[in-house]
C-alpha cells in the first residue's frame, strides 16, 4: 500500500496503535506459570474493545488471536495449554484491522532470568531493526534493509533467518512488496518508495537460517537453533515514521 492521504495515515496510526498495546500488555503478563492459551484470550478480549479484529483469525482462520511461539518454537506458534516457564524465549506477534488498514508487530522476550545467548539474540533483532530502519528511505533499495541487518547479525556472531521474511501491508495483511528479505538478495533490488507502507521483522538466529513447518500446519521451528524477531510497521517518509 502506499499511504496517500490524511485517512490512510489516521487509520494505519489507530490500527498500529492498538496491535502494539495489545503487544505490550502480553509481554507485562508473560510471567512463569501462564500459558499461551490464557496470554492469548486476553488479546482477544483487548481486540473487542478496541473494535480491532484480529489478523491471523480473520484472514486465515488461525486457531488463535495472536501467534505466541516458545523456545524451538520460531513463528505462528498456536496458543494452547503450554505453560511458560522461567527462562522461556517467547516471541509475542500480534496483527490486525480497524475501519480496512491492517498492522503488525512482535517481539521476542526472555522471561525473567535466562540464558545469556536468548537475551543476545532478542538485543541483536532490535538492533538489528534500527539498522535496517536507517536504509528505510525512499528511492533506496529494499534489499539494503537485508544487508544492513545480516551484517548486524553477523557482527554479533550470530545468522538470520532467511525463508522468514517482512513484507508489504496496509490494506490487507499481506502486500507488494512480497519479500523484505533479512539478507542482501541481490535479484531482489525494488525501490522503497514515498508512502509504502511495510511490515520488517529480522529474526536473527544462534545456528541455522531455515525454519520448516510442523504437521499442524501453521508453526515454523528449527532443530537446534534459538531465534529471535523484532517487528513493527511503518510508512516509509524521508524521515522515516514507525506506528
Amino acid at each position: 500500500m502506499i499511504a496517500k492521504t490524511e485517512e490512510d495515515f489516521k487509520g494505519l496510526k489507530e490500527i498500529g496503535k492498538i496491535v502494539a498495546a495489545i503487544r505490550d500488555e502480553l509481554v507485562q503478563r508473560t510471567i512463569p506459570g501462564i500459558t499461551t492459551k490464557e496470554l492469548d484470550e486476553l488479546a482477544g478480549e483487548f481486540f473487542e474493545k478496541s473494535g480491532a479484529v484480529s489478523a491471523p483469525k480473520g484472514e486465515y482462520d488461525f486457531p488463535g488471536y495472536t501467534c505466541i511461539s516458545v523456545n524451538e518454537e520460531v513463528a505462528h506458534g498456536i496458543p494452547g495449554n503450554r505453560v511458560i516457564q522461567e527462562g522461556d524465549l517467547v516471541n509475542i506477534d500480534v496483527s490486525g484491522s480497524k475501519d480496512g488498514y491492517f498492522a503488525d508487530t512482535g517481539v521476542s522476550i526472555v522471561v525473567g532470568e535466562g540464558d545469556e545467548m536468548l537475551t543476545k539474540i532478542c538485543g541483536v533483532a532490535k538492533e538489528a531493526f534500527e539498522a535496517g530502519l536507517k536504509k528505510a528511505k525512499p528511492g533506496s533499495k529494499i534489499s539494503g534493509m537485508g544487508k544492513a541487518v545480516y551484517q548486524t547479525a553477523r557482527q554479533n556472531g550470530l545468522t538470520v533467518i532467511k525463508n522468514l521474511t517482512g513484507h508489504g501491508i496496509g490494506r490487507t495483511i499481506h502486500e507488494k512488496p512480497e519479500y523484505i528479505f533479512n539478507y542482501f538478495e541481490p535479484s531482489y533490488d525494488g525501490l522503497l518508495k514515498e508512502g509504502m507502507v511495510i511490515a520488517f521483522e529480522p529474526f536473527i538466529s544462534t545456528r541455522e537460517e531455515e525454519v520448516f513447518e510442523l504437521e499442524d500446519g501453521w508453526t515454523f521451528v528449527t532443530e537446534n537453533s534459538y531465534v529471535a524477531q523484532y517487528e513493527h510497521t511503518m510508512i516509509i517518509t524521508k524521515n522515516g515514521e514507525l506506528f
